[in-house]
């Protein structure tokens, strides 16, 4: 017997290559390799552009570094100092504010309310001038220490924000803990204090890490109620500098550096304990 052979109208034709459909993986990795030429480009232009001898000049001055550095140890722990202050009052004012927002008590509510949105709406520099300035004209006292002004100052408007966050870090708390607690028979204060309470500030840790790197850039705005060389911060620092010496931003990116000394161990602290929280651990 012979055998029968297929027609080649059975086998499909073979499409040419310029109609075949791209696969999506394929269609990404060409996506990619676009934006990376783009990229490498746009990195090439700048670099032929721009002038390195003037930027070095600018940003990197020896000399303007150096006639900086006696002042920056005294600035820095200033800088750390004014925003301990300002978050020690935020933390405490904001507690209050949050059991306030919560409470079952109407008037409590409205006035928790309100201050948590006026403070939330005003710039802080508003706060700063009004307590370096406003606030001693009008009540007839003097405020002599700078860590009490930037401390009031930055921890009203802290207080207003740190409020928000631990209310929600209260309403976090499954209820079945505090049902546990009331069935052992604490009482609801007791329940607020010991059960309630610990588990919102950890819940709330990373958070609260942030409005303390948010404090500590805020500080730069003590510097408007006048310093005593003693008494600077960061900038002050970097302002006085930048205006009597000729090295350009040199002055500014040397406080910048030094403000990352602060905020990028905090960010990494933020970070960590967002992972360390957000991963199921049990309180």
């Amino acid at each position: 017997m012979t055998a029968i052979s297929r027609p080649d109208a059975a086998v499909p034709p073979r499409l040419p290559a310029s109609r075949r459909r791209t696969s999506p993986r394929r269609r990404q990795r060409i996506i990619r390799g676009v934006q990376y030429a783009a990229l490498v480009a746009a990195v090439v232009v700048v670099a032929v552009a721009t002038d390195w001898t003037r930027v070095g000049t600018q940003l990197f001055n020896p000399a303007v570094a150096a006639d900086m550095a006696a002042s920056l140890p005294v600035a820095l722990k200033n800088t750390v100092v004014y925003t301990l202050a300002a978050f020690a009052i935020g933390l405490s004012l904001g507690t209050v504010l949050a059991l306030m927002r919560l409470s079952s008590v109407g008037p409590y509510r409205w006035i928790a309310t309100l201050y948590i949105e006026f403070f939330r709406g005003i710039p802080a520099l508003l706060v700063v001038i009004a307590f370096g300035y406003a606030v001693p004209i009008a009540l007839g006292v003097r405020i002599e220490s700078v860590i009490a002004k930037a401390g009031l100052a930055l921890g009203m408007v802290s207080a207003a924000y740190i409020a928000e966050t631990l209310r929600a870090g209260i309403q976090a708390v499954p209820k079945g803990q505090v049902e546990a607690a009331r069935s052992l028979g604490m009482s609801p204060t007791r329940t607020l204090v010991q059960v309630v309470i610990p588990q919102a500030f950890r819940i709330v840790l990373p958070p609260m890490t942030n409005e303390l790197i948010l404090l500590t850039k805020d500080t730069s705005l003590i510097s408007v109620v006048g310093l005593l060389p003693t008494q600077f911060d960061l900038t002050k620092v970097g302002r006085d500098m930048l205006n009597s010496a000729t090295g350009g931003l040199t002055a500014l990116f040397v406080v910048g550096a030094c403000y990352l000394v602060i905020t990028i161990p905090l960010g990494l602290v933020a970070r960590w304990l967002e992972r360390r929280t957000g991963g199921g651990s049990r309180p």
